[in-house]
């Protein structure tokens, strides 16, 4: 998954999209992700695809405010399918930060350059930070876990 959100950020800096294909590799992956860990599936499985669809029927409405792209909604989606809920929020919580840090640094380009129009952000690079952030995180926890018990 690391590599498909490595990929979706550069895309999505280059042209402004993040492809069909791309979103559905990261949304089949899950399923073997899952069975990997040993997610039951009942009730976990359903679970993570229920939470996924919240997350893309509420990103579906930012969709239509013209607020998120639908590269961007589906992204959400399929990142949803792999993280459990208290990740997922933390997800969130970074990737509101990330695009707002984002967005600002597009409006200082913009005025720099002289740009007019409005500013086109590729909220995939925060989405994509997010991600790794949260996928980080948890390995950097289990690899200082292992550490930290290994010395006492």
């Amino acid at each position: 998954m690391a590599i498909a959100l490595i990929t979706a950020a550069i895309t999505d800096i280059k042209s402004r999209t993040i492809s069909n294909r791309l979103n559905i590799m990261i949304a089949l992956g899950a399923p073997v992700f899952w069975i990997a860990s040993g997610m039951q599936l009942w009730p976990d499985m359903l679970i993570q695809i229920g939470i996924a669809a919240i997350i893309f029927t509420i990103f579906t409405g930012f969709f239509a405010l013209g607020a998120m792209g639908g590269g961007d909604v589906k992204l959400l989606g399929a990142i949803a399918l792999w993280l459990h809920w208290i990740p997922l929020v933390q997800m969130l919580i970074v990737m509101s930060i990330a695009g707002g840090v984002l967005t600002a640094l597009m409006m200082i380009r913009n005025r720099i350059n002289k740009t007019p129009g409005p500013i086109k952000v590729p909220y995939g690079v925060a989405i994509s930070f997010a991600g790794l952030f949260v996928i980080w995180g948890d390995q950097a926890t289990k690899l200082y876990e292992r550490y930290f018990n290994h010395f006492t």
